[in-house]
């Protein structure tokens, strides 16, 4: 599953341990924006599985123009199902419902499936990281530059605590109508069951 740094203004304000400096945080009241604790919010570091909420933006966004259904099938493409887990080990040349892939990602944080709507919306995996860092820039991301849709490491993949803030804040505000997907503890899939790991 999928956890970030934005919560509900309602929360109750709890002070995390102490993290070590190879580490980071950013807690913000996603209604008002205040920072809750931060701790070396502006350190560079790879964003590894929380690169989806990203691509999850993305698939939220097409939605919302009218370029991607609920119920349109997405094609697992040979590259997509290369992919190393976490992933639900579709074969290449097979589809997925486009909700069904929303639930894999926030549930599996399937890799494969992250592939294949990155190949829906943008034609290859490599330019919809482009579309993808053109969309956090806009945000005001300033320090994020994304390679892939999965989150698999990349060098020159990175992100800082302060960023992936700005974008949980936008998927909790600006994206209401689809914040349910998140708290998804479980989904069914081809007869099999995948529950949260987060």
């Amino acid at each position: 599953g999928l956890s970030f740094g934005s919560v509900p203004s309602h929360a109750k304000r709890v002070q995390p341990k102490i993290i070590p400096h190879k580490y980071a945080a950013y807690v913000i009241d996603a209604a008002s924006g205040d920072v809750l604790y931060r701790k070396n919010e502006n350190k560079v570091l790879h964003p590894a599985s929380l690169t989806k909420l990203m691509t999850l933006l993305m698939v939220f966004d097409a939605i919302e123009r009218g370029n991607l259904r609920l119920y349109n099938r997405v094609y697992i493409s040979r590259h997509a199902a290369s992919m190393s887990p976490s992933k639900l080990n579709l074969p290449a040349g097979s589809t997925i419902r486009v909700n069904d892939a929303i639930l894999a990602l926030v549930t599996k944080s399937a890799n494969d499936i992250a592939v294949a709507l990155a190949e829906k919306l943008g034609g290859t995996e490599s330019e919809f990281a482009h579309l993808m860092t053109r969309k956090a820039k806009s945000l005001g991301m300033k320090s994020t530059r994304f390679k892939n849709a999965s989150g698999l490491h990349h060098p020159k993949q990175v992100s800082t605590a302060r960023d992936m803030g700005i974008l949980a804040r936008v998927l909790v505000t600006d994206y209401k109508k689809y914040y349910h997907y998140f708290s998804t503890s479980k989904f069914s899939y081809n007869g099999k069951t995948y529950r949260n790991h987060n």
